[in-house]
């Protein structure tokens, strides 16, 4: 389809590329995590571009997401970060895509579907180390649990776990390793050994050398989204979301903008309008909070974020239709992160990186 509207992301593929090779561990395997349509990114470009810079396991979140990178060409292995949704089995195994397990049910129509189909699963056991999302509960069940896996005739592939608050909390990180290598140990000793440990998220992958294992998890850090505050050195933010000006004017003081007239103007000034909104994942809680660069300079967002366009008031700096936009990313020396604007409505990068909408292309470049 002919696109006609300036507004755009760009994925630098270069910047992940770069960002797996800092990430990955000399002694482990690193598992790129292309959920969420690769955090806003676009998933099958980020997947080849990660898997060239040496990431040997993709991650996602959903059986579709999985599918839809196979049907991609894609073949490396795929993890599905929760158990199949039931009914999802024999296609997700057809998929070739790698179970995580860790209740009795999801243990039963997985052995089924793999009976079924003829198809040998290679399971990943998931421990509940004390983030209580999803996950096998207590972790000393587990040598009972991954022996029912062998005995239903799947392979135990691996053991894992998920870090609560790897980025900012190292003693209960700690504590969930250690609550993990005993799980592990207690395996191993009843003659069921996993091939595969892993633990680290981006977090503990930046900061605990300890969590690598045999595999790594960043999902955020490969798009050099911080995960957590001094978290992205060394990494490529590989996202810029831009645009151009549509309209220009010149307004007087006194004069109000946008819905609610909540932005009243001070003195004379040059008045931008962008065609971004709230429908392309740019939040209305940025209204009259946020700033974008035009030529090279931040001018604050004016007045409350529509739909489909918002407002920026320039000052005296004279805009004209045409000049680039750019909301999140670099524009000469200034730059906008995800995380700056996450901090002024209360959220994190990911959100907002996630959040842009379909409708928004993505293009790509390196």
């Amino acid at each position: 389809m002919t696109r006609y509207r300036p507004t755009i992301v760009e994925v630098d593929l270069e910047a992940v590329r770069h960002n797996v090779r800092r990430l990955k561990p000399p002694e482990a395997e690193l598992m790129a995590v292309v959920k969420a349509d690769a955090y806003g990114h676009g998933d099958v470009p980020v997947a080849r571009a990660a898997l060239e810079a040496g990431a040997t396991w993709l991650g996602v979140a959903l059986v579709e997401e999985g599918v839809a990178l196979r049907e991609a060409g894609i073949d490396a292995p795929i993890l599905v970060l929760s158990e199949f949704p039931s009914g999802s089995e024999k296609e997700a195994l057809a998929a070739d895509l790698t179970p995580t397990l860790y209740t009795d049910h999801g243990l039963a129509a997985l052995a089924e579907a793999a009976r079924s189909t003829g198809r040998t699963a290679r399971v990943h056991v998931k421990l509940d180390t004390g983030m209580h999302r999803v996950g096998l509960w207590p972790p000393e069940t587990a040598p009972a649990f991954c022996r029912a896996v062998v005995d239903a005739g799947l392979e135990l592939e691996g053991l894992w776990t998920h870090f609560a608050s790897s980025e900012s909390d190292e003693a209960t990180t700690m504590l969930q390793l250690e609550r993990l290598l005993r799980a592990a140990e207690a395996v191993r000793a009843q003659g069921t050994p996993p091939r595969l440990l892993h633990a680290a998220n981006s977090g503990a992958t930046i900061l605990y050398p300890r969590t690598h294992l045999d595999l790594v998890r960043p999902g955020a850090a490969v798009y050099g989204l911080a995960a957590g505050p001094g978290l992205d050195a060394g990494l490529r933010p590989a996202m810029t979301l831009r645009s151009e000006v549509t309209l220009a004017k010149r307004l007087s003081a006194g004069e109000r903008l946008s819905y609610g007239h909540r932005y009243e103007l001070g003195r004379d000034a040059w008045i931008a309008t962008v065609p971004v909104g709230y429908e392309d994942g740019y939040p209305r809680l940025l209204s009259n909070r946020a700033e974008v660069l035009i030529r090279g300079r931040r001018h604050p967002v004016a007045g409350i974020v529509t739909m489909d366009q918002l407002l920026v008031d320039c000052g005296d700096d004279e805009v004209a239709t045409g000049d680039e936009v750019v909301l999140i990313g670099r524009q000469g020396d200034e730059r906008i992160t995800p995380e700056e604007l996450a901090e002024r409505i209360g959220t994190i990068g990911y959100e907002l990186a996630t959040a842009i909408s379909e409708r928004v292309p993505r293009e790509y470049r390196g």
